[in-house]
């Protein structure tokens, strides 16, 4: 299946699961990963900082927590979580956006539990929001970037918002710097772009391809070329290393780094499937397996 394939079943396959819900007991079960990709779809991936051994899944259907047997639990209740980010620094608490289950915006909303509960900080800009792409800075947490309508950017950890810069056409995901705040990156279904001003302007550091993930780590910035595959550089330099190039027709949608061990990633493909590379990026298997 071609990427752009990819991305016409997912968008059918959370429409359908949006129709049907889910059972109201599914909170309380226990869920192998390997199903998820036939329950739901996967917004976003972070490992929990109160424990990196697990792994917090964003979902259509609410947040799930997995442990490394492969069993994940929903921790949350029934909502659409969009542009998921854990906050840089505080184990608590994460951030998304997305739809309630009952229909509209979220907002951004945040969760100081873990992800059981969520309250929301902003309705954003023209809100409520909706940001697909989300960007919490390492470099400054008060420092908050959405997509919705344009550019925005809070800089008072989310409660208040303004316009940023242009948005870079054709936009799949979005990344701040873990160094500078006012660096960001952009991954777009014809290039890798890179804004040095706060999103004021762009210029490309990949271009000619689909790049679907950027992910900006103290390690490095690594992005999924789509034919190409998970590559790494160096913030600054930009010097390209093709760590995984074998991927077929299949691809990265979102990653997740442990804080704790520089060569434990996480990632989800565009298929929803779950996948751990123990070697940076190198080799990837199955999460939980």
């Amino acid at each position: 299946m071609t990427f752009t394939g990819y991305l016409r079943t997912a968008a059918v396959v959370a429409a359908g699961l949006a129709a049907i819900g889910l059972p109201a007991g599914l909170a309380a079960e226990t869920v192998p990963v390997s199903q998820l990709a036939g329950m739901t779809h996967i917004h976003g991936v972070a490992v929990d900082r109160s424990d990196p051994s697990y792994l917090l899944i964003a979902t259509h259907h609410g947040l799930y927590r997995a442990g490394p047997d492969g069993s994940s639990v929903q921790v949350s209740e029934v909502q659409d979580f969009m542009g998921f980010n854990a906050h840089p620094s505080d184990p608590d608490i994460l951030f998304a956006s997305g739809h309630p289950a009952g229909g509209g915006n979220l907002g951004l909303v945040a969760s100081r539990d873990g992800g059981r509960t969520w309250s929301q900080i902003s309705p954003g800009l023209d809100g409520p929001v909706d940001f697909h792409q989300l960007a919490v800075s390492p470099a400054d947490p008060d420092r908050i970037y959405g997509v919705y309508g344009g550019l925005q950017v809070s800089e008072d950890g989310g409660n208040t918002w303004k316009r940023a810069g242009p948005l870079p056409a054709k936009m799949i995901d979005l990344a701040a710097s873990a160094k500078n705040s006012d660096v960001l990156y952009a991954a777009t279904e014809t290039g890798l772009l890179v804004s040095l001003d706060a999103g004021n302007s762009w210029k490309p550091l990949l271009e000619d391809r689909p790049v679907t993930l950027v992910e900006a780590t103290p390690g490095g910035v690594y992005a999924f070329v789509y034919g190409e595959g998970l590559k790494r550089a160096s913030e600054g330099t930009f010097n390209w290393t093709t760590l995984s190039p074998d991927w077929g027709d299949d691809y990265i949608l979102h990653l997740a780094a442990d804080p704790t061990s520089a060569d434990r990633m996480y990632a989800a493909t565009g298929s929803s499937v779950l996948l751990e590379s123990t070697d940076g990026g190198k080799t990837w298997t199955a999460f939980g397996q």
